[in-house]
């Protein structure tokens, strides 16, 4: 799972396709290699993205595995890191990835911000997946300028050999759409010769701090059958 910027809602896909696939009877893991942002608990750095993840799949892994590499600031990983004094633990990273596949059928991995995030100087987020060689879904937002955002991401994804599934559309307010929200997902079908999987609602009953996802949330990714799609 990456996604066309920060915020554009990736956890939020990403739990509601583990939690389809956990009510299809899949053992499915998560893991988010790295993450910033993180809060301070009396038992150390925690992501709440982690945690969401956690709970929307119903995986036994422990927080540590699922996302092994936390930082407190809510910067790129190579400015976080710097400001950390400390280098990522890629040995770590691979271990707690290898653990978790062993663990489960299936294993959905979200990334951190869009493709071009730094995680070292010479290492980007779009470097992380090709190394990882797992099909791509691309989040991207439901408003004007997502077309620009999602084909460049497509492109940069397309440049790399990797194999994009297709789009799925966050927080869509059908309450209050306008004619950018109504036509984008047509627009980059068509122009980018991809499928848009879904159209996930801005779900107000959806909370990453309590782990909830929300009903509306639930019924638009239930109408995929994400198994057959992986």
């Amino acid at each position: 799972m990456t996604g066309t910027d920060t915020g554009v809602g990736k956890t939020v896909a990403a739990g509601a396709i583990a939690h389809q696939l956990r009510q299809a009877q899949i053992k499915v893991g998560v893991f988010k290699p790295i993450a910033t942002g993180c809060v301070l608990r009396r038992e150390g750095l925690v992501s709440p993205d982690a945690e969401f993840l956690a709970h929307c799949s119903d995986t036994v892994s422990p927080l540590e595995r699922i996302n092994p590499v936390r930082f407190r600031e809510p910067l790129a990983p190579l400015v976080a890191a710097e400001r950390a004094q400390t280098n990522i633990a890629w040995d770590t990273v691979q271990l707690a990835y290898r653990n978790i596949v062993e663990e489960h059928d299936l294993v959905v991995v979200e990334g951190i911000g869009g493709v071009m995030v730094p995680i070292q100087e010479d290492y980007l987020v779009l470097d992380l997946m090709v190394d990882l060689a797992l099909p791509v879904v691309i989040v991207a937002r439901s408003g004007l300028g997502t077309i620009n955002h999602t084909l460049l991401t497509l492109e940069a994804c397309r440049q790399r050999d990797l194999k994009v599934l297709g789009i799925v559309i966050n927080r869509y307010r059908a309450d209050d759409s306008d004619i950018a929200q109504e036509s984008n997902p047509r627009v980059i079908a068509e122009v980018g010769n991809i499928p848009v999987i879904s159209i996930l609602p801005d779900d107000p009953e959806t909370d990453l701090p309590s782990g909830r996802l929300g009903s509306e949330v639930i019924s638009a990714a239930g109408l995929v059958n994400w198994r057959k799609l992986f």
